[in-house]
């Protein structure tokens, strides 16, 4: 199964965007990412919908910060794609009266679930500044 890299993509993305200090076209970002502009168009709509960026049309247009990156935390970003699911592994639903696979996927969504919720208090404790100054620490050394 293919893992799903948007948020990934997206963070580095709107870390770029704001120290280029102009506005980005979706075809700058699709060549930043290696994809199709029209890829950039869909995704960046969700973050724009939300409110994180803004899209100007025009000479000068193209996508822009809407907020400082203070304000944004990984998790605004991970809901603005719609949040996708975290985890690749899933329940099986083959034999729903099974006894044996109830208490299999009992004892898995629960454990998921609390994972999920982990790892999503993570995310909502990071903003994109906080990634900003690990960028800064790396590059000063």
């Amino acid at each position: 199964m293919r893992q799903d890299s948007r948020l990934s993509r997206m963070l580095h993305v709107l870390i770029h965007m704001e120290r280029r200090g102009e506005p980005a076209t979706s075809e700058d970002i699709a060549q930043m990412l290696g994809t199709n502009p029209v890829v950039v168009r869909r995704t960046m709509a969700g973050l724009r919908n939300e409110g994180y960026v803004t899209s100007g049309k025009g000479h000068g247009g193209g996508w822009a910060l809407a907020r400082p990156l203070k304000d944004i935390t990984l998790l605004d970003v991970h809901r603005a794609l719609g949040n996708p699911s975290v985890f690749a592994m899933g329940v099986e639903q083959d034999h729903p009266s099974c006894l044996v696979e109830q208490a299999v996927n009992a004892a898995l969504a629960d454990a998921m679930r609390q994972a999920e919720q982990i790892l999503l208090d993570r995310l909502g404790s990071v903003s994109l500044a906080d990634l900003a100054k690990d960028v800064d620490r790396r590059f000063c050394g």
